[in-house]
Formats: structure tokens, sequence, C-alpha cells
């Protein structure tokens, strides 16, 4: 069940995806101690090294809205799974506004309480999944405005000062989980220069409603920003793993925008010489998902406690954790650098659609095989020297 959903919210358009009870059902399930993937499960699954090995980068986290409790949540999940204190005061986590100023304010409108409510298990997810790819990375999330009844160019340029924000406070890499219909605004216009941030990486994700044809979904369409997508993880035994394309993880072609910074023509040709998503993937499928901790219920007054969450919504604040915790960003613009990696750096995934029925026109937008394709990209990680 897709976490941001509430009718008539423009800028509500996160992507997570919460496990409930039993398919079908609106009641999400919570359980007294983690059900999903934990750190080292999928430290197992994409071949990381340690946690202690690895630099000491900085994950910046947008989302929209207010969480007072994040940093509490944040650090019941590190100490379940034997994770270092992350906190204000050891210096490893921050909270600010979009413009690096007081974190927003909780909401006191009924409506505000309810948006605040659904972002923040949005925003407990990241935080959660950067910390799982990066264990001894500093973690700042900034609270981007919660443009609730915005148009969707109004709610989306919000993200630009806040990714700006994120290159003056150091950042190694910045995560974004959310998605907004791309127009001439968004892709050619002012706030598209907000991304352009060599030796930065910038993750975005790919989606969650599957192929999504011309023109797929705004930021991660940016030539400049890395375009993550989403597979299903399936464990077959205590250390392998079996990993197929994920159903719903977005894929598709710009419509007004070249090829991503460093994508090779052979994959561009694929979208007729324009940007083709998406560049590299991990686990989103919620059935296969992971364990978050939220408490956050300003509305509800029911908190969840530990959930299980899907999306790629999972997989952008990951991947963005591993360029931060691998430390080669002179080079980064945009995911240049995945392009010149080695095939031994990804898990090439060959199997899995998410274009039901009859495929798609190129196929390999649609359909997972050998080498690229637009469900997976270049694979998922296999180590941190894709990074």
């Amino acid at each position: 069940m897709r976490v941001c959903g509430i009718k008539g919210l423009v800028a509500s358009r996160c992507l997570a995806e919460v496990l409930t009870v039993r398919p079908g059902s609106t009641i999400v399930l919570s359980t007294p101690a983690p059900a999903g993937y934990g750190p080292a499960t999928l430290a197992r699954a994409y071949s990381l090294p340690k946690p202690t090995v690895g630099d000491v980068g900085t994950v910046v986290i947008l989302d929209e809205g207010a969480d007072p409790n994040l940093e509490s949540d944040l650090n019941t999940y590190r100490s379940t799974y034997g994770l270092p204190a992350c906190t204000t005061a050891n210096g490893c986590f921050a909270q600010y506004n979009e413009h690096g100023g007081t974190p927003l304010a909780p909401s006191k409108s009924r409506i505000g309480k309810e948006f605040d409510e659904e972002v923040g298990v949005e925003t407990s997810l990241d935080v959660d999944m950067a910390s799982a790819a990066c264990p001894t990375c500093h973690i700042i999330e900034l609270t981007v405005n919660r443009d609730i009844f915005s148009s969707n160019d109004k709610a989306a340029s919000d993200f630009g000062p806040a990714v700006d924000t994120a290159a003056k406070l150091g950042a190694s890499s910045v995560s974004i989980s959310y998605q907004f219909a791309p127009d001439a605004t968004l892709d050619l216009g002012p706030v598209a220069g907000d991304f352009f941030h060599p030796g930065m990486a910038i993750t975005s994700s790919s989606g969650d409603g599957g192929y999504e044809g011309a023109p797929d979904g705004w930021p991660q369409d940016l030539p400049d920003v890395t375009s993550v997508g989403g597979t299903s993880l399936y464990t077959t035994g205590k250390n392998t793993f079996e990993e197929v394309g994920w159903d719903y993880g977005g894929s598709g072609c710009a419509t007004d925008l070249g090829p991503a910074i460093g994508q090779p023509a052979t994959v561009s040709a694929a979208c007729n010489g324009l940007r083709a998503s998406t560049d590299v993937s991990a686990d989103a499928d919620p059935n296969t998902g992971v364990a978050v901790y939220d408490s956050y219920a300003p509305f509800s007054h029911q908190p969840y406690g530990w959930i299980v969450v899907g999306g790629t919504s999972v997989s952008s604040p990951f991947i963005a954790g591993l360029y931060a915790r691998a430390g080669n960003l002179t080079q980064v613009e945009g995911p240049n650098t995945l392009y010149g990696d080695p095939a031994k750096d990804f898990n090439d995934i060959t199997a899995g659609s998410n274009y039901y029925p009859g495929g798609c026109t190129p196929a390999v937008i649609c359909t997972a095989g050998p080498g690229w394709d637009g469900p997976t990209g270049r694979g998922t990680p296999h180590g941190l020297g894709g990074f």
C-alpha cells in the first residue's frame, strides 16, 4: 500500500510502499520486532564489506513535512541492529529546513498532521536505509516545505533549493524519494540547474508504477541525477539470494532531455537518443521489503513501530549511502561513473518485467535482460567498487 495517498494532495508523492496484513488490506503490518530485511542481510546480498569499512561521508535526505521523532526513531533502528549511535550530540545527525535554517515545525492543522504522519514513514525509511548502506556516515535531513495544495511545479521546485543547501552543507550524496510529473519548466527551467553539483551524488527514485513510457517522472529524469530502480530480492539460503526486476519499478524515457551524463549511446538509443531510465537499482519490492522503525503519529495517535517497507524509496537512499561510503566522488557528475565501472561491480539482473501485457518497444526499456535494461539499469551493487 502506498504511504503517501491523501486524496487531493499534489505534493504527497513519496514512493514508499508499506506491507499490509494481507493483500488488498489497508491495515499496515506492524510487529514488535523487525520483520523485514536489516542491514546485515542487505550487506550479504550486495557483497558489502564490514560496517566499519568505508569513508565517513555525509548523506543528506530530502523529505517533505516535519518529523520531530526522527532522531529517536533512527537510533532505535540503529541500536536494534548494533549500529553506532547517530545523534545531534555526537555530531552525526542534524535536521534543517530546505534553506539550512530551523527545521519545519509540526503542523497544527488536521490535514497538515495527516500529511506529516504519512510522509513520516518515508522519512524514517530514508534515514534507516542510509544507515544500512553506510553505518559510519553522517546523516542530515532537510525538511522540505509541505506544499499540500500547491501545483505540481510549485511542490517540486522546493526540492531545488534543498539540493543547493545540501551542497553548502558538504553533502557527499543526496537522496530524493519523491516523483513529480515532468514538464519544460522542471526539465529545462531554472530549478533544473539546482541539480548540477559535480562531486556530489544525487539519487532519485525511478517510480513505483512500472513502465512509465515517455515522459517519465521528475527529478530522476534529469541527466545529472542518478535514477534508482527496484528489484525483488529473495533469500535462497543464509548467504545466497535471487534477484529479479520488480514488477512495479519505474522505467521510461525523457521527452526533452539528452542522455544522462556518461550514459552510453548504446543505452540512450533505446529512447531515440534521449535520457533513458534507470541507471542502477536495489531491493524495492514490499514483499521482500526492509525493516523500518517509525513512531510519529500526530494525526492517528497510533504509532506503527516496526513495519516492512518497499518502493523505490528504499533503493534511492540505499544507493546514496553507498556513494557516500565509497568516497569516490571527485569525478561524479550524475550517474557517469556507474557507466564507467566494470560489470563485476554490479549484479546483472536478467529476469523480470515492469509492463504487462505485451511488453514495450524496444523491450529493453521494460524487461530485464543481460547488460543494461530499463527496470534495473546496470544492475544492483556488488560491493563498493561501482561507486
